[in-house]
């Protein structure tokens, strides 16, 4: 996943801080200082890519040499509590192989920071990740905080501005001292500077994703700047992950760790907000849908009419009962509009003629046996020998005997079983076909009186249109009778 990472830090005397140290540590080098008068060894630091020192063409050559640079460095800074130079740290991308990350690092520095005049020391990064964790690429770079002239010797950090009156004349202070403001001589350390730099990373990084196809994108604004709803972790620097992957615990690592279970907790949050947003405009579309009457309210149109015509309150109070019950029969059976109904009878229907079916050819099976019963009774009254059914000779015809009795009262049984369903289906299917009926009559009325109302409007319309023919007919009747009278004059 596409990482964005940009740091500034400064390098400072006051913090015991030493340029040769820090170029040391970053390119894996052992370094003498000659402001300090030791050694700075970090030969065996591993993962250390490559280094370099970039350098403006009015910077001395011998300043290619690391040691010399910033000695030379150190040397030009007096003070104690001296600003040595801005240190730099920008992830690289895992998406990108290892020749196109320093290609793009290198084009960066040039265009950024060597046209601005400044020096840079570079060294890339990448460590190996003994646990399988993802790649963490990156490089640091040092520039030296005080300006190059063109001869190429070192220029000011800043230069003093002082406090006028109103008549031009310079301010002093309690001590007897000018009053005067500092002003950086270069824009290197101003917010506006670093936020540049931060977004052409960012749009170089985004121009070489687009280049090779990836859908992805990094942003140099924070999380609040984009909108995003999410905490930051905290840059644990090398140390911290050096302890954590040891397995000790540290502030940092519970920190980040903490972070990312609350940014998880958020994350899942605002999917199941934006879910629920989601149906709920699903549900107000569907709402919005024009809906067809209910069953319920066509029965209770069903009831009004019929209390309409009603002649007493006996026959109103029960109609109100008979609606009640179908609608309380309707909400046992889940049906509430005219489709589940119409579904719910056509199955029922189906179900009842199938069980028919199947109660129909067990009658006809019973009926079989039965004269087939029959015939072996009159068998055993016509023959004089009956008794002699009991000897072996006729152990067969008495199997059979046996077995189509008992077939019939397995046939009798099935039969009063499917008659014992059959009953409640038919009495819901009356049931639902009364319901049906006034459900029909309802919308019969209805379509009655909307085609009344149409005809109504047609035969007004008719009678307007009539009225109208009638006044223009009339209209020009006058008007040829004046233009007759006027001829007569005129003769």
């Amino acid at each position: 996943m596409a990482l964005f990472h940009f740091t500034v830090t400064q390098t400072k005397r006051s913090k015991g801080q030493s340029a040769i140290a820090s170029a040391a540590y970053r390119s894996g080098e052992k370094l003498y200082s000659e402001y300090y008068g030791e050694y700075s060894d970090y030969t065996r630091k591993r993962g250390v890519i490559c280094s370099d020192i970039l350098l403006p063409p009015h910077a001395p050559k011998e300043y290619a040499d690391r040691q010399t640079l910033w000695n030379a460095v150190e040397k030009a800074e007096r003070g104690k509590n001296a600003q040595l130079a801005y240190s730099f740290e920008i992830s690289l991308q895992n998406e990108f192989s290892l020749e196109e990350n320093i290609a793009l690092a290198r084009e960066f520095l040039f265009r950024e920071f060597v046209s601005r005049g400044m020096t840079v020391d570079v060294s890339f990064h990448e460590k190996e990740c003994e646990d399988g964790g993802t790649p963490n690429p990156h490089f640091h770079f040092l520039c030296p905080i005080r300006p190059m002239e063109q001869d190429g010797t070192w220029g000011i950090k800043q230069r003093r501005e002082y406090v006028l009156d109103e008549e031009g004349n310079r301010i002093r202070d309690a001590n007897g001292k000018y009053v005067f403001n500092a002003v950086p001589t270069t824009d290197w350390g101003s917010p506006e500077t670093l936020e540049h730099w931060r977004e052409a990373w960012a749009e170089m990084c985004n121009a070489k994703f687009a280049e090779k196809g990836l859908d992805c994108l990094i942003d140099h604004r924070s999380f609040a700047r984009q909108g995003v709803e999410q905490i930051p972790t905290q840059h644990e620097g090398p140390t911290v992950r050096a302890m954590e992957a040891k397995g000790i615990r540290t502030d940092k690592g519970n920190l980040n760790r903490f972070i990312r279970k609350t940014n998880a907790i958020l994350r899942e949050a605002k999917e199941k907000i934006a879910a629920l947003i989601d149906w709920l405009k699903d549900v107000k579309a569907e709402l919005a849908k024009p809906q067809p009457p209910t069953l319920n309210d066509l029965l209770a149109l069903h009831c009004s009419i019929r209390n309409k015509g009603a002649y007493s309150n006996k026959a109103k109070n029960a109609n109100l009962q008979r609606y009640a019950e179908a609608f309380s029969f309707l909400q046992s059976k889940n049906l509430y509009t005219v489709d589940d109904l119409e579904t719910t009878l056509h199955a029922m229907q189906d179900k009842i003629d199938t069980l028919k079916k199947s109660a129909s050819s067990k009658q006809a099976r019973i009926k079989e046996v039965d004269k087939l019963l029959r015939m072996v009774d009159y068998y055993k009254s016509g023959k004089p020998a009956a008794d002699k059914l009991k000897s072996i000779r006729f152990e067969k015809s008495r199997q059979k005997y046996k077995a189509e009795r008992r077939e019939r009262e397995q046939l009798e049984q099935e039969y009063r079983d499917i008659q014992s369903e059959l009953s409640p289906l038919h009495a819901d299917a009356k049931k639902l076909w009364t319901i049906h009926y006034n459900i029909y009559e309802v919308q019969h009325e209805q379509e009655r009186q909307n085609a009344a109302t149409r005809q109504k409007k047609q035969e007004i319309e008719q009678a307007v249109a009539r009225q109208f023919d009638m006044r223009s007919t009339k209209k020009n009747q006058q008007n040829t009778d004046g233009n007759a009278v006027h001829s007569r004059k005129e003769v």
